[in-house]
């Protein structure tokens, strides 16, 4: 990502919460000279030190990746937008789209078999709370065990990190004010994350 100083998060306890927030992730490997892309939920392992995800990845996405070989990335995208020069001052005239985004990288350890039913369990019974009548995986733990066999459970310990919370900060304090309203009707997440950046001038 471009390096904007003004731009930059670098508070492991924000990344962490961006990943509660926005759980859908993006993993990327380089593999035989070719770039491999897939897309699963994750969860942190909140007590872990550091920034750990929790996934899952469908066979046979692990050998495609060769988990466990090399470092990968895992793209974490928040809330984002295309901010309309509508919005600033007469005679301002160049759009922008504000986001909040983070680029992890780690190597993925591959989990056992128990493991990975424990992890399926943890992502279902997390996704379920609040459904009105939410599932588990324990209802029918020997079916939904044979069912697990098609997923590999993966740890990530996250080594380094790279994120951005790029929010209108080179704007007045009035324009930002302007955008966060415009926000507010079309993409409360946005608007919610430029008023949590207490952004200066």
């Amino acid at each position: 990502m471009r390096h904007t100083p003004r731009y930059l998060m670098t508070d492991p306890a924000h990344v962490k919460e961006l990943i509660r927030r926005h759980p859908w992730a993006t993993f990327v490997s380089y593999v035989d000279g070719s770039l491999v892309a897939s897309h699963y939920p994750v969860l942190l392992e909140e007590d872990a030190e550091g920034i750990v995800l929790l996934s899952h990845f469908g066979r046979p996405d692990d050998r495609l990746h060769e988990l466990g070989a090399r470092e990968m990335l895992v793209i974490i995208q928040g809330p984002h937008d295309y901010i309309s020069p509508s919005w600033y001052a007469p005679g301002d005239l160049v759009p922008t789209w504000n986001h909040v985004t983070a680029h992890l990288y780690g190597t993925a350890e591959v989990m056992s078999d128990e493991e990975n039913y424990a992890v399926l369990s943890r992502l279902t019974d997390h996704f379920e709370q609040g459904q009105p009548h939410g599932r588990s995986l324990a209802e029918d733990e020997a079916g939904t065990r044979r069912a697990a066999k098609g997923a590999v459970g993966v740890r990530m310990r996250v080594t380094r990190f790279d994120a951005r919370a790029k929010l209108s900060q080179g704007k007045s304090a009035e324009v930002r004010e302007n955008i966060t309203a415009h926000l507010g009707v079309r993409n409360p997440d946005l608007a919610e994350a430029m008023k949590a950046a207490e952004i200066g001038g």
